[in-house]
């Protein structure tokens, strides 16, 4: 009876900073796959399993041997410097991975105490209760306790291409893919809202082994794999090299002592002994020059890869652009400019529920008048199938229904526009006139919303289905301008033949 109690309480306030901090010491960060931290001596291990570095700890080796100490000791000082330079940038670049990784931690709307918090996605326990909008990544396997219109990309778990349907059965948690009322950590929310209470976290969800195996050891760059080749090259050389003097001296009768001695000092003379350190010294000029340009490097032996590049594929926002969206102009259905598009967008923005996008922030951000004498009634979430949301709001006894979105998805529920106060239906001349609109903005390289409304009828629940002869209120049109030095860069990479 406790249990049942303890359960309800959780559902209705979540768990409490003290139950979250139990929990977490007992099932550990919510983590698919441990970061894994190499130890110093695993990376002082993994410098001299070097075949090039292997050869001149050898030569050095043999020449002590041999009584040679004064090569023995330059060699075991040049191999010494290499290695340092080598551990040094790894050791850096590890902490400056480590420092970056924490600024862009995922994560999570979690009900704590009765109030909902955003944590880090690593601190998130079984027990908790999260909240989800379209755009949300799932931060851990959780059932469904709410959800509405709830739709959830998985493709990473079950290879289908298409959201699938999810709803909040009563049912109890499985670990099936297929789950209608389970979501899994490495799903992301396609449309809809819905509350979950998680009940796996970490290496124990369905996401945990193919995490496991994307942290693997990735595999050899070609500059390593080239500098292999040429170590084993030069090792077997200098071996059948050191063996043939040997054979050839005892055939002829000569020292055999004199005859190794010369063999090693011939050997150490072949040996490029200054080629590590002159490997790592250069790799680490390149390495502390892409830091000026805010660049981190992870291994040095990355640097060639880098500079081996035929295709750089690079998405847009943020590298050829400035990655912040502006508006540029609130039109007419015929693109006269025309505040009416601008002032019911803002009302779609200000009065949505869930995830604001890049363009409601900007939306939001325009001086436009109070909206106190407007209450909002309901909301039809975002998806990307339909790609529009609405809002329904209510003033003087009268609701109205306002959506804005893509215009593809807008433009066929259309019955009406209106322009300059009037409201006109939309005769077969107006609508090529409204799509012409349109596919301009998008060839300018806008991105476009249109705004339309309607008049509904009062009813309790509003759904798709209320989207229908709505009346056109314009287009806005936003720009991502892009970087001053834009043009410049992709002129630079192509003179290198990227």
């Amino acid at each position: 009876m406790s249990t049942n109690t303890d359960e309800t309480r959780a559902a209705k306030t979540g768990l409490t900073a003290e139950e979250a901090q139990a929990r977490l010491d007992q099932f550990g960060p919510n983590e698919p796959a441990a970061t894994k931290h190499n130890s110093f001596f695993s990376d002082l291990l993994h410098a001299f399993a070097n075949p090039l570095v292997l050869i001149l700890v050898l030569a050095a080796t043999a020449s002590a041997f041999l009584g040679d100490k004064v090569d023995a000791a330059i060699i075991g000082v040049i191999v010494l410097i290499s290695i340092v330079i080598d551990l040094t940038q790894t050791y850096r670049s590890q902490r400056a991975v480590e420092q970056l990784r924490d600024l862009v931690a995922p994560t999570a709307s979690v009900l704590r105490s009765g109030e909902w918090e955003e944590i880090r996605r690593r601190e998130v326990v079984p027990g908790d209760i999260v909240r989800l909008s379209a755009g949300d990544l799932v931060p851990a396997d959780a059932r469904l306790l709410i959800a509405r219109d709830l739709y959830v990309q998985q493709a990473a778990l079950t290879g289908e291409s298409l959201p699938a349907e999810k709803e909040a059965t009563g049912e109890p948690a499985s670990i099936k893919a297929d789950a209608r009322n389970m979501v899994f950590l490495g799903t992301s929310v396609v449309s809809g809202t819905a509350t979950a209470e998680v009940v796996a976290t970490g290496a124990r969800t369905a996401f945990g082994d193919i995490a496991a195996r994307l942290a693997a050891r990735p595999e050899e760059t070609a500059f390593d794999k080239g500098l292999r080749g040429f170590s084993h090259l030069l090792a077997r050389t200098v071996f059948f090299l050191v063996l043939f003097l040997v054979v050839v001296s005892v055939a002829r009768h000569r020292d055999v002592l004199q005859s190794l001695m010369f063999a090693v000092a011939l050997a150490v003379g072949l040996t490029p002994e200054f080629l590590p350190m002159i490997t790592s010294v250069t790799l680490s000029k390149g390495a502390v020059a892409m830091a000026r340009k805010k660049v981190i490097v992870k291994h040095l032996s990355a640097i060639q890869n880098l500079g081996s590049l035929d295709v750089l594929c690079s998405d847009k926002t943020g590298t050829l652009t400035a990655g912040t969206m502006t508006l540029d102009r609130s039109l007419d259905p015929f693109g006269n400019p025309s505040p009416r598009a601008l002032e019911l967008a803002y009302l779609n923005s200000k009065f949505e529920t869930g995830i604001r996008s890049p363009l409601d922030e900007v939306i939001l951000h325009q001086p436009l008048p109070k909206t106190e004498d407007f209450t909002k009634c309901d909301e039809i979430p975002f998806d990307f199938v339909r790609r529009r949301l609405s809002v329904v709001m209510e003033r003087q006894s009268k609701r109205i229904l306002i959506t804005k979105g893509a215009p593809e998805g807008i433009i066929p529920l259309l019955s009406a526009y209106e322009l300059e106060g009037k409201v006109e239906p939309i005769a077969e001349e107006a609508a090529k006139h409204i799509r012409k609109m349109s596919d301009e903005l998008n060839d300018q390289g806008y991105r476009t919303l249109a705004v339309a409304y309607a008049e509904i009828a009062a009813r309790a629940n509003h759904s798709v289905q209320d989207e229908r002869n709505l009346i056109l209120a314009g287009f806005l049109s936003f720009s991502d301008a892009p970087l001053p030095d834009a043009a410049q860069v992709l002129s630079d990479l192509k003179q290198d033949g990227v």
